[in-house]
């Protein structure tokens, strides 16, 4: 039988990694910090790169974005519409020299969170080519979201400082998650939001109360440097909240189920694009053939067609966001098709290997839907003059959507206080969040499958505490990996095997177990079966 590693024992640091770990601690061991201080000190490190790390990523997107949409554009198409359809695809062109020249960008979110919980072994961290890759995605009109690799600055800081000190996996989540909360503090200048987003995705519910002072100091650093360099101002520009009735809270309500439904979609049409790009659809097995870096390409493409009608789904989104929450008239039909497009655009680019993440596109979609849903309720006659407009309405479900979709209600609706700056939003927003997610998970409860959110960086099936194990006894403490490796190794007889042996009592393993102990430890029990 093979040789199994040991669960919990730890693979071997690649030699770098050794050696930079070595000299570090070193130059830690003269200065004698208590555990605690140095963990404060790499939270204070961990905020100041993850801040200059999301400040350079955003200056990227805009300059990428500044190139391609208005300088190449105009050089190219001189105004024609096809012209914009072109920039989409020359991204993915760039994406797919990319994935060729590196085969993959690293981990992301649910990889690491896996490999802080020992539950799967890292691979090589690769945060500077994930970084230019979402640029990329995003500067020429991918339609995903900056927040994921925002994150994933960080969370990859904070994995690298733990492997180079050699941490434990304890520490190791801990620094993961104040580099995951830096990330979304300064991405979205919502530092309290990243601070949840840490405890409540991340940790989950492993983490201590000792814990919150280090995700909070990383979170706070991160935005200032954020605030100092991209300005202080919210990502969005929200108009006064006005309440209109209290009978208005049902209608709310009536929105979180609607939320529930666009979540669910959003997630399942995310699944599909995945699988007919692995060719596991019928009719699709021809997109498995082809070889990986032709599929941003593809997606590229489909995002430049559909950009000729609907141009508002190119990219990030904000602009159209700010438009319907400052009350720019949609009609409905155009709200319902940009819906549905952004929907299913954001699906073929994470499925076709584009990078970005899936925050944007949620809020997206819930900003889409509640301006509908406020349009809808304005056309009724016992409803005319007597409910919010539809910018409220497009708040609630932006947080709604993207409670349902990430499955974090209260990063939600912290985020959405942060951005609106307004109390009174906040008892609607806990209504419909609250509904859409509890529909969501019963809705998945009931499912064979859950969601599969890894391109969002985030899989909250990972936040699932593994099954305990039974503490080891006290002679197993000082056994070396090599003897335990030598005992895991053994060749264990077969049942047959067993019942053919005229001594019932002999017991080979242990045996062998014993007799690689040294004296000073107990020997292995031999219990003999109760008859």
């Amino acid at each position: 039988m093979t040789a199994i590693p040991p669960v919990g024992v730890r693979p071997p640091c690649p030699p770098t990694l050794t050696t930079r770990a070595s000299r570090l601690t070193r130059f830690l061991n003269r200065l004698h910090p208590s555990p605690e201080t140095l963990l404060l000190i790499l939270s204070l490190l961990i905020g100041g790169v993850t801040g200059a790390g999301v400040v350079t990523f955003h200056y990227l997107i805009h300059l990428i974005h500044s190139l391609m949409m208005e300088d190449f554009m105009g050089v190219i198409g001189g105004g024609s519409p096809w012209a914009l359809a072109c920039i989409p695809i020359l991204g993915g062109v760039a994406i797919g020299l990319m994935r060729w020249w590196f085969r993959d960008f690293g981990p992301n979110m649910s990889s690491l969170i896996a490999a802080s919980q020992g539950l799967q072994e890292l691979s090589p961290l690769k945060p500077i080519a994930k970084m230019v890759a979402a640029s990329v995605s995003l500067g020429t009109g991918a339609s995903l979201g900056p927040e994921a690799p925002s994150v994933e600055i960080g969370a990859n800081f904070g994995m690298l400082l733990a492997q180079v000190l050699q941490l434990s996996q304890e520490r190791q989540r801990l620094l993961l998650g104040a580099g995951a909360a830096a990330g979304l503090a300064a991405g979205f200048n919502a530092p309290i939001a990243g601070v949840f987003f840490a405890l409540e995705v991340v940790l989950g519910s492993t983490f201590a109360t000792s814990s919150v002072s280090v995700v909070l100091l990383a979170a706070v650093v991160s935005a200032v440097i954020a605030q100092i360099s991209l300005g202080a101002q919210p990502a969005f520009a929200l108009p006064v909240y006005e309440v209109r009735s209290p009978l208005e809270l049902p209608l709310y309500m009536g929105l979180g189920l609607l939320a529930s439904c666009v979540s669910l979609a959003y997630t399942e049409a995310i699944q599909l694009a995945e699988r007919c790009f692995q060719g596991k659809i019928p009719g699709f097995a021809w997109l498995a053939k082809l070889p990986r870096p032709i599929h941003p390409i593809i997606g590229g493409a489909c995002v430049g067609l559909v950009a000729l009608q609907l141009p508002q789904i190119l990219g990030v989104g904000y602009e159209t966001v700010e438009a319907m929450l400052q009350d720019v008239k949609f009609s409905l039909p155009l709200l319902l098709l940009l819906l549905g497009a952004k929907l299913g655009m954001t699906a073929v680019s994470l499925g076709s290997g584009l990078v970005g993440g899936i925050f944007a596109p949620a809020m997206f979609l819930g900003a889409s839907l509640g301006s509908a849903y406020g349009i809808f309720l304005a056309m009724l006659p016992a409803m005319s003059g007597h409910v919010a407009g539809p910018p409220a309405y497009a708040m609630v479900g932006m947080a709604a959507v993207l409670a349902g979709s990430a499955r974090a209600p209260l990063t939600s609706i912290l985020l959405m206080f942060e951005l609106t700056r307004d109390y009174r939003i906040v008892l609607p927003l806990m209504a419909a969040v609250g509904l859409s997610v509890w529909l969501v998970e019963l809705v998945n409860r009931r499912s064979t499958h859950s969601l599969n959110l890894q391109q969002m960086g985030v899989d909250v099936t990972v936040n699932q505490p593994p099954q305990p194990i039974e503490p080891l006894p006290d002679w197993e403490e000082p056994v070396s990996d090599r003897i335990v490796n030598g005992i895991l190794s053994c060749q264990i007889p077969r049942e047959e095997e067993i019942s053919d042996r005229q001594d019932s009592t002999d017991i080979p393993i242990l045996t062998l177990a014993n007799s690689h102990l040294t004296e000073d430890v107990k020997p292995l029990p031999e219990t003999k079966s109760a008859a």
